[in-house]
């Protein structure tokens, strides 16, 4: 994966969290052809470019803080 694909996934990724639409790590990883890791990984650096995402225990989602 280049460096573009992975910013254009990002921001795919960014959009599933602010819509309630990211359900599942595995789900999202089989669709971009990785690993659950990798997805959590581009989370993390979500989180580092100063996006608030919060995971939730409970209905087991991520969501943004707005």
């Amino acid at each position: 994966m280049t460096y573009s694909e992975r910013k254009e996934k990002e921001k795919h990724l960014l959009y599933l969290i602010q819509e309630g639409r990211l359900s599942s790590l595995e789900k999202v990883a089989e669709n971009y052809g990785c690993s659950a890791k990798t997805i959590q990984r581009m989370i993390n650096d979500l989180r580092y470019e100063g996006n608030e995402i919060y995971y939730c225990r409970k209905t087991f989602k991520y969501y943004i803080n707005n």
